[in-house]
């Protein structure tokens, strides 16, 4: 057993110094989930990449993280969280500047798995840092309100970042921007505090099958997004989750010192948590990808305009999760997720009412704004809940099974989804996709219209399915999170749970 470490007594400007280099290096990894998505047309045109080629400059990223989360925060507990974090963000910065160099596909997706595999490392020490580096009460508090407000603002600012950067300078520079943050990252990491090591050695059998299990589960979604849910891969990988995932869960009560200690799901508020990430990320992910695609497609926005069209969305998102440091201490967390999910999903429901005529100024951005908004107050009280009452010697894996659950959710939403959208284009107008770029190219503006309603229709079905994950997720945390007002500090000891 290892003791619990206070905070370093450094002064204020210590504990603001270290809280930069945690939220930059939390930024930085999860921007780079949509940073590429607004480079992917100029970097189709200079690598020459296949349509399917293109989709894994995305997946790979996916993969990677989703798949080795659970290894990175364990890794993390048992060698030291500041060093693996040092590591991750290493190995980030590294892949970034082989991305930005790179000549052909594969050198490219390459470059991606390194990515991921970085980020799968650093992301969940970062949050299991700032139990060792913040004393209890306001500033743990303020400091994991930045921590989730990054993990919102990021998908945005990649956005919009993505716009300026391929607009402006290259494609390439979109993994270029990596390398000076991620050397400010390792240069700032003095000031964390490293924090007691867990004694053990590493659980290889549940490290094995659950990091197979997990890839195999991600894998499986992406391809059934691509390849049809009942396709034979699709249904093989499935299969080969569902084992893996059992073997591993198996393993898990029958030893010493498992990868993942069941003891963490035993608390239902903080299981629960858990399954309302998975919706939120579900809703989250899919939401940026098709109101991205309606704005590009539709209304004709570029690069930049689509990235700064994300602005209100940023705001939003900054205002609620720096209002919702203060409300964590007063509120009890599903007073402030569920008002929070609640207006998430009207927004996203806003936007299932647009149309190939709507209006960004009067329609998209007060929608827009909404859902940020929504989200902001949610996310705070949904990782507080994550790792409240979790010791530190298991603070990297509890961190870890938050961002899993938040991979996998935008993973399976972004699937599931996209099936429904070209579903229901489909049905108004036959490869309306294809037809649409097909219009482009023969300037048929009567064909053009058509494809672009039956696009809109697809991208507002999406939407509307967003908004009924939030509301899922509303369900979750009625059934399941019923923890009382916490108390300063409430995220970094253990407290008894109210049940009732």
């Amino acid at each position: 057993m290892s003791s619990p470490t206070a905070a370093p007594p450094g002064t204020g400007r210590h504990l603001g110094l270290a809280l930069i280099v945690i939220a930059s290096a939390q930024l930085m990894v999860v921007l780079d989930g949509t940073i590429t998505n607004i480079a992917l047309p100029s970097l189709k045109e200079d690598l020459d990449i296949s349509a399917s080629g293109l989709a894994w400059v995305v997946n790979s990223y996916v993969l990677a993280f989703g798949g080795l989360l659970l290894l990175g925060g364990r890794v993390g507990d048992l060698f030291g969280r500041r060093r693996m974090f040092r590591v991750g963000i290493a190995l980030f910065t590294v892949a970034s500047l082989l991305g930005g160099f790179a000549s052909s596909p594969e050198l490219l997706i390459g470059a991606r798995v390194l990515q991921g595999m970085g980020a799968a490392v650093a992301a969940p020490t970062a949050l299991s840092l700032i139990a060792t580096t913040f004393p209890e009460g306001a500033p743990r508090n303020k400091a994991m309100g930045v921590y989730a407000g990054m993990s919102g603002i990021g998908a945005t600012v990649g956005l919009l970042l993505g716009g300026v950067l391929t607009e402006y300078l290259d494609w390439r520079w979109v993994f270029f921007v990596n390398v000076p943050i991620g050397l400010a990252v390792l240069f700032g990491t003095k000031v964390l505090a490293e924090g007691d090591r867990v004694r053990g050695r590493l659980d290889l059998p549940g490290a094995v099958t659950g990091t197979a299990g997990l890839v195999s589960l991600v894998y499986a979604i992406t391809r059934g997004g691509e390849h049809g849910w009942t396709n034979g891969g699709t249904l093989a990988f499935f299969g080969a989750a569902a084992v893996l995932l059992a073997v591993f869960v198996f393993l898990q009560g029958r030893v010493a010192a498992p990868m993942l200690p069941l003891r963490l799901l035993a608390d239902r508020n903080r299981a629960g948590s858990y399954a309302t990430m998975l919706f939120i990320g579900a809703g989250m992910f899919a939401m940026f990808y098709f109101l991205s695609l309606y704005m590009q497609q539709v209304l004709g926005f570029n690069a930049l305009e689509t990235g700064l069209a994300y602005i209100p969305f940023s705001l939003g998102m900054g205002m609620a999760t720096g209002a919702g440091s203060k409300l964590v201490a007063r509120f009890a967390p599903r007073t402030l997720t569920i008002p929070g999910l609640a207006l998430a999903a009207t927004g996203m429901l806003w936007f299932g009412t647009m149309t190939p005529e709507s209006s960004y100024w009067a329609h998209l951005m007060p929608a827009m704004f909404l859902t940020a908004v929504g989200l902001g107050t949610a996310f705070l009280p949904v990782t507080l809940g994550a790792v409240s009452g979790v010791g530190h010697k298991d603070a990297g894996i509890a961190s870890a099974l938050l961002n899993t659950a938040q991979q996998i959710g935008g993973a399976i939403g972004l699937a599931v989804l996209a099936t429904v959208s070209t579903t229901t284009a489909d049905e108004k107008l036959p490869h309306a996709d294809g037809a649409y770029y097909q219009a482009l190219a023969t300037k048929d503006t009567g064909l053009l219209e058509r494809a672009a309603s039956a696009l809109t229709d697809g991208y507002t079905a999406a939407l509307v399915g967003s908004a009924v994950l939030m509301i899922a997720g509303i369900a979750v945390v009625g059934l399941a999170v019923n923890a009382k007002r916490p108390t300063p500090g409430a995220a970094d000891r253990p407290t008894p749970v109210h049940m009732g």
